[in-house]
């Protein structure tokens, strides 16, 4: 946590502003923690910690690949019921594939779909106004599936291609994994096919053109033509 600011007030006492605060560990509930454990570490997720205690606490720590924040959960941690956390994000880059690798891992996933209704990734029942298959040109924050741990804690993937203004720092251009920076280059590759065609020929500086691309994208602003 860092302080980059501080200012007095009109009372003249010193207050601090600005300061981050990292979301970095969501706690879930489970009812078994050694069978949690072998579901996220079969997910392919980092384990990060597992610290049992003399008094009977215990926290395990597991992270998703390109995520900078952990889930833990173990026993004397919380007194919500196993089961009751639903609908915590998981944001990806490309809705099938990551769909794809969970099944191979053995997860039942959820079809890819979007909310043809409002609110209709968050229904129980999984089946109240949502359509079948990516949204519409696979618009950003629209294409959703979901899956469940054993004690039924739900996991919903959201794919995110370009971020609204103001989501990200316009300047981090950095990307989460080479997965991500994988399909970002295809994107900008079908973006600057459709640029060559409208300039009428081949782009010396495609280079140039696919990092501006990538940027803009990355931060939600105004693409490049």
């Amino acid at each position: 946590m860092s302080m980059t600011e501080a200012r007095s007030d009109e009372s003249g006492i010193a207050s601090v502003k600005n300061v981050d605060l990292k979301l970095e560990v969501v706690v879930i509930p489970v009812s078994d923690v050694d069978r949690a454990k072998e579901f996220y570490g079969g997910l392919g997720w980092r384990l990060d910690a597992d610290f049992p205690f003399d008094n009977g606490f215990r926290v395990v720590q597991f992270t998703p690949p390109g995520s900078g924040c952990s889930v833990q959960f173990g026993t004397k941690m919380t007194s919500a019921a196993p089961g009751s956390a639903q609908g915590h994000y998981l944001i990806v880059s490309d809705i099938e594939a990551a769909r794809g690798e969970l099944t191979t891992r053995g997860v039942a996933v959820s079809e890819v779909f979007y909310p043809g209704t409002p609110g209709a990734q968050f229904q129980t029942d999984g089946t109240s106004g949502r359509v079948n298959g990516p949204a519409p040109e696979h618009a950003s924050y629209s294409s959703f599936a979901t899956f469940s741990d054993p004690d039924g804690n739900t996991w919903l993937l959201q794919e995110i291609t370009t971020r609204l203004p103001g989501r990200i720092d316009a300047a981090e251009t950095a990307f989460a994994s080479t997965a991500d920076l994988a399909s970002a280059l295809r994107r900008a590759a079908a973006a600057h096919g459709e640029h060559e065609k409208r300039i009428g020929e081949a782009d010396e500086n495609w280079p140039d053109w696919y990092a501006a691309y990538m940027v803009a994208e990355h931060a939600g602003t105004e693409l490049p033509t």
